[in-house]
């Protein structure tokens, strides 16, 4: 599989060339130099050049690597009915966390705006307008999430979001299973695991810092799913109180999402990490030299 590489300047707005336009590149194996000074590097798949077939294999090595609780997610937003996924079990009455820990846990499942339990992710995804009360702030402050309705408003104000009515269907199954390719890879894990995935996503793009938004709320719809549609780049936050009362992500876990496009980079990074860094990292053998003993050779990290 051929990764194509971009550059692009940072940080003049001017010319600056952001994650989504690049995306939008017709992406056959090239490469654009865009002057010399400053420039990043970033190394992205085509999702057109990837198969379900190369999907399932970077999946499943994604979970021997980081030794996964449960499957990373594919997530499919179609915006075209007719393209609904076969064999996909459609819920009903559930949040799109839920759908989403159910694909954790090998389950191939599909939403759409009545399927969708949660107002606050049906607005998010165009489903459905938000209604007034969570609109307006009151409804945070009744779950106690917030003291200001003032402060609630601004948290919805500024959710990141679909356009109105232009998605029809969310199609959401474990990775290592796939039938189709996903257009955002959402991981739950622990972590220290993430932190690992996000490393490997930080040398595919060059070593830029990584930037992470989240208003705590609505994290694997808003924050692991929409943003790396909408802005073609990872991003990651510490769950949010919705996911952590409705699904079985543990207090030490949090997720992470990001465009397929990187799939591939990411894994072959992990891969690079697993030979030397996660088995150093894990063994603390700094704390171990600091307190006197040996280090712990039976604790290398994840998958090691």
């Amino acid at each position: 599989m051929e990764c194509y590489e971009l550059f692009y300047r940072s940080p003049k707005k001017e010319t600056q060339k952001t994650m989504t336009q690049a995306a939008k590149v017709e992406t056959e194996s090239r490469v654009e130099t865009l002057g010399t000074a400053s420039e990043r590097r970033v190394t992205m798949t085509s999702p057109s050049d990837l198969t379900p077939e190369r999907v399932r294999e970077l999946g499943g090595k994604m979970i021997t690597i980081l030794d996964l609780a449960g499957s990373p997610v594919g997530v499919r937003l179609l915006f075209d009915e007719s393209k609904s996924p076969t064999g996909a079990q459609a819920l009903k009455h559930h949040r799109y966390c839920q759908a989403v820990m159910k694909a954790r846990k090998g389950e191939h499942v599909m939403l759409d705006k009545e399927g969708l339990s949660c107002p606050a992710a049906a607005a998010a995804f165009g489903f459905k307008p938000l209604p007034a009360q969570p609109k307006s702030g009151k409804g945070l402050v009744g779950f106690g999430i917030v003291a200001d309705p003032a402060v609630g408003w601004k948290i919805f104000e500024q959710m990141p979001h679909l356009d109105p009515g232009a998605l029809k269907l969310l199609d959401v199954f474990p990775l290592e299973k796939a039938e189709s390719v996903p257009d955002i890879v959402v991981v739950e894990d622990t972590v220290e695991t993430l932190m690992w995935l996000t490393l490997a996503y930080l040398h595919a793009t060059g070593g830029e810092r990584v930037s992470g938004t989240t208003a705590i709320l609505q994290a694997v719809c808003a924050d692991s799913t929409i943003v790396p549609y909408t802005q073609q780049r990872l991003n990651f936050g510490y769950g949010c109180y919705g996911c952590r009362e409705a699904t079985d992500i543990g207090p030490n876990e949090t997720v992470v999402g990001f465009p397929v496009s990187f799939l591939e980079a990411i894994v072959k990074h992990l891969e690079f990490l697993h030979e030397k860094a996660m088995p150093i990292s894990g063994s603390k053998r700094a704390l171990a030299a600091l307190e006197g003993r040996q280090p712990d050779s039976d604790k290398k990290g994840p998958g090691a």
